[in-house]
């Protein structure tokens, strides 16, 4: 939260997060309590008033606190079977010392409370609460330890009075039963109305974070989210309308220069703040397991794999931790154990079905990867990376045509180029000019010191004999590996092909050849030994 939060605000957070979790809103009544808890103990002591004035008035009755979570709809939080299981003493103890404050005096005791210290750590119980009805009791337990007073739907509807429960909630006007009404509409595939009657909701209780995920959720592409942005009854730079954006850009994997620098720039260092502050916060632990797998923190990744797995074994997102550490040790099939059993435990985990698909196209199983690819794409539409990975299934399957409609679907320009490039090898010269093309548009984007795509382009000009086009990339290469200061093994083959071109056509700089020829030669590249020889051709031209 920003240093300019008021107490208003802070008031309006936990009001909606005790809100949340009384109608059992479990995921948004955890991550506004967390987001309550980033603000200083100072700031959220003198917030301990009422909001002044109030906008939105509520009708929906709250959860009675004695009904169990789940009765009338499964938890948000509920990701695993282990939900159904009768509570241990252990969890019975926790609840004891959540609701404690609440229990009276004994005859005889001092009957007058400290109301100060129970204000001071009403935060941190609204935050334990929000975690034991999550059923995650580590967390709830670490968090009021120190205290001195006492997950997703299947991607098509499978409800089948769905129709009926719209029909009692479709003529409301209260915020929380409008987020109902958009969460029935977008399970009936009514989209456009959804993100209307959750709009509406937002307006009305603008801290509810289901709301803001249910409207991300709705969102089709970048293009539809800025033409929203317009439509959110707050201003753009209010700090919901950043989380939000950020949420739905990351889900739609179409990040911007903005959302890296709010939210990966420093990521693995923010990860590692969150832990020490909350060693048991497993969600998004997923999340930084990628991040250290990506940066190849082998070490750190394995420390984290062996303390999850004793905290919770069977929360989906610790699974897919344990298979992203099998998978950096190349234990491809221990890795394919635990992410399958990840999406049993939660059979819409998207990532989950795309890591178990990359594990497979590691073993050479490219129909296994394929099987899925194809269950994280039922889950998602969206998500490009399962897309990708069944354009590289069939790719290893040398079913090129395919290959290429899934990289299509993908929008990876780069991994178009590569699949035009090989049809054009094996068939004519159209393709290879259309691979030309996606590689130009993927050097748009692409960072000024990348060499790999101006190397494609530099070999499909060649092959379609285009030489001083290829040369041209070829330069370029050469340009940025000396401005980065990179080793001659990184360009040499662009120097070569620079120093023959030069030596070839009429009035060639041999100059820059020799020059060029020397570089290579003096180096332990591969390409020393004909270097050498075309540097006595070159040295035999200039001294003629």
């Amino acid at each position: 939260m920003t240093s300019a939060v008021d107490a208003q605000t802070i008031s309006e957070i936990r009001t909606t997060s005790k809100e949340c979790l009384d109608r059992g809103l479990l995921v948004a009544a955890k991550w506004l309590s967390e987001l309550l808890l980033s603000v200083s103990p100072a700031k959220r002591k003198g917030a301990h008033v009422a909001p002044s004035s109030s906008n939105f008035s509520t009708s929906t009755p709250a959860r009675p606190q004695s009904l169990p979570v789940g009765t009338l709809f499964p938890s948000e939080a509920s990701r695993s079977p282990i939900l159904s299981q009768v509570q241990t003493s252990d969890t019975v103890n926790i609840r004891k010392d959540l609701y404690a404050s609440s229990v009276e005096p004994r005859q005889g005791e001092i009957l007058f409370l400290d109301r100060t210290l129970e204000k001071e750590e009403e935060d941190l119980l609204l935050a334990a609460r929000s975690c034991f009805e999550a059923r995650e009791f580590h967390r709830a337990t670490y968090l009021i330890k120190e205290c001195k007073n006492n997950r997703h739907q299947p991607p098509t509807p499978i409800n089948q009075f769905l129709g009926e429960l719209y029909d009692l909630v479709k003529d409301s006007t209260d915020p929380w039963l409008l987020f109902l009404k958009a969460l029935f509409l977008s399970r009936l595939s009514r989209r456009e109305e959804a993100i209307e009657s959750a709009l509406l909701s937002i307006a009305g209780c603008k801290w509810n974070w289901s709301a803001w995920t249910l409207l991300g959720s709705c969102v089709g592409d970048g293009e539809e989210l800025s033409s929203l942005l317009h439509l959110i009854p707050l201003p753009s730079d209010h700090p919901l309308v950043q989380f939000f954006q950020i949420k739905t850009l990351n889900e739609l994997q179409n990040p911007s220069e903005n959302e890296l620098q709010l939210y990966f720039s420093q990521a693995v260092t923010q990860f590692e703040q969150i832990l020490s502050i909350d060693p048991n916060h497993i969600d998004d632990i997923d999340i930084y397991s990628n991040i250290l797998y990506v940066t190849d923190s082998r070490l750190k990744l394995t420390k984290l794999a062996h303390e999850f797995l004793a905290l919770d074994k069977d929360r989906p997102e610790v699974c897919c931790l344990i298979g992203n550490h099998y998978s950096l040790r190349a234990e491809h099939e221990k890795a394919v154990k635990y992410f399958r059993r990840a999406t049993q435990l939660d059979r819409t985990y998207v990532s989950a079905w795309t890591l178990m698909g990359h594990e497979y196209v590691e073993m050479k199983n490219s129909h296994a990867a394929i099987e899925a690819y194809r269950r994280a794409v039922d889950v998602n539409r969206k998500d490009y990376r399962a897309w990708y990975g069944l354009g590289q299934a069939y790719e290893l399957l040398s079913m090129h045509h395919y290959s290429l409609h899934y990289y299509q679907r993908a929008t990876a320009l780069r991994a178009q180029g590569m699949c035009y490039e090989e049809i054009g090898r094996l068939h004519c010269r159209t393709e290879l000019r259309e691979a030309v093309e996606c590689y130009k548009r993927a050097l748009i984007p692409a960072d000024p010191h990348e060499i790999t795509i101006n190397l494609k382009l530099a070999k499909i000009h060649r092959s379609l004999d285009e030489h001083s086009e290829s040369v041209a990339y070829h330069r370029r290469v050469v340009e940025v590996c000396q401005a980065d200061l990179r080793p001659i093994q990184d360009y040499a083959k662009s120097c070569l092909e620079i120093a023959e071109y030069e030596m070839r056509i009429p009035g060639g700089d041999l100059i820059l050849a020799r020059d060029y020829l020397e570089l290579v030669a003096s180096s332990n590249a591969e390409e020393v030994g004909r270097a050498a020889d075309l540097l006595k051709t070159a040295k035999a031209s200039t001294d003629n």
